[in-house]
């Protein structure tokens, strides 16, 4: 275990009076040109431009018949559903996230230390990486609720405390991602541009955030601009598709009222040269479940 630091100078100040925009003041790409890694350098500029990077098979069918497996057997387990890392849909009372599920499961955790994914991450934040938040999404069909526009950044940076952008994103999806069944949607080249929410961040606001986003939640004349000016890109593919995106991507996703289920395992990657501080708008930082605080290399 790692004691976070104070906090240092904040670059990207959020939850204020009003809504501020701040210039993105960090690279994309971190490592070097040229540097080893299993992305292919147009696919590197594509991410850099866009902020995101789609891949058609990260893992292979049966992988993702052991993961599948394993997301079932989580969500079934009483006493997983007990524990807090576990979120519950507030009118179904369904699942819809398991957090820290590296360290709750073998299989997940092994999914981690995977030259596909843990590689790509050292690629793109140029260092070694230690997981900062990981989770199971499950979003059953018939009313599965869906996540707000958002970027992660934001709380990250104002409730765990993460200095900079140089944090990564992985959703690996364990079922078939239709254009109706709640997909990920990303506003591509928002990574660019960070949007500092209004508001003050209440005590203990992550019970309330993980089932319903409230506190840095972009204003509709901000999301109306960052749309005209991006667009919206919808995210599909076939399960063991994955979507790699920037901790500062403006994105979202969709109830899910069709009878197709929507799940994916998530895993947030962070340099180790950008280990959490203390939050940088917000009374004390989040659990340790969501937001890190043992900052080991992924081995």
């Amino acid at each position: 275990m790692t004691t976070a630091p104070e906090r240092t100078t904040d670059l990207y100040p959020t939850r204020g009076a009003t809504e501020v925009i701040t210039p993105r003041k960090d690279p994309v790409v971190w490592s070097e040109p040229g540097a080893p890694g299993p992305i292919e350098a147009s696919d590197l500029q594509a991410y850099e431009r866009d902020g995101f990077l789609a891949i058609d098979q990260l893992i292979t069918p049966d992988e993702v018949g052991i993961y599948a497996g394993e997301l079932e057997r989580l969500i079934s387990d009483p006493l997983i559903r007990a524990d807090e890392r576990s979120i519950v849909e507030p009118k179904s009372q369904e699942i819809r996230s398991v957090f820290e599920v590296h360290k709750i499961s073998q299989v997940f955790a092994d999914l981690v230390r995977d030259p596909r994914v843990v590689g790509r991450a050292r690629q793109i934040l140029g260092s070694d990486v230690y997981v900062h938040q990981s989770r199971i999404n499950v979003k059953p069909g018939f009313g599965a609720s869906g996540f707000y526009w958002h970027s992660d950044f934001e709380t990250w940076h104002a409730e765990d405390g993460l200095p900079n952008m140089r944090t990564v994103s992985v959703s690996i999806a364990l079922t078939e991602n239709y254009t109706t069944n709640g997909g990920l949607m990303i506003m591509p080249g928002s990574h660019k541009t960070f949007l500092g929410c209004a508001g003050a961040t209440p005590k203990d606001n992550y019970k309330k955030s993980l089932q319903m986003q409230d506190a840095g939640t972009p204003s509709d004349e901000a999301l109306t601009q960052l749309a005209s000016e991006y667009g919206i890109r919808l995210f599909t593919g076939k399960p063991g598709s994955a979507t790699w995106f920037d901790c500062n991507c403006m994105h979202g996703s969709g109830d899910n009222i069709t009878p197709y289920p929507r799940s994916n395992v998530f895993i947030v990657f962070n340099s180790v040269e950008n280990t959490a501080v203390e939050p940088f708008a917000a009374p004390v930082h989040r659990p340790e479940f969501i937001g890190a605080r043992d900052f080991t290399p992924v081995r």
